[in-house]
């Protein structure tokens, strides 16, 4: 049978795919509930990417010179056995 009987007969066209089918079979709560994870994975992505930005923010800041001269004498005070 051609796709237009098959419309006419109430059948799903042969053209469409297993993803249309797929969605048209889940409930509308399904559909919202995914909908809803995947808002979550991309509010958790966002999260991820800037975290990182951050973290590579704060790596690559230079190192205060007050603390590096406290780390010199912490050095200096182990190495001299106190």
């Amino acid at each position: 049978m051609s796709d237009h009987k098959d419309q006419k007969r109430g059948r799903p066209s042969r053209e469409r795919g297993a993803d249309d089918m797929i969605e048209q079979r889940q409930s509308p709560d399904r559909r919202k509930a995914t909908a809803a994870l995947d808002e979550a994975r991309l509010r958790q992505q966002a999260i991820g990417v800037r975290l990182r930005q951050m973290f590579d923010d704060v790596v690559n800041e230079d190192v205060p010179d007050e603390f590096l001269e406290i780390l010199r004498k912490a050095d200096a005070r182990k190495e001299g056995g106190q």
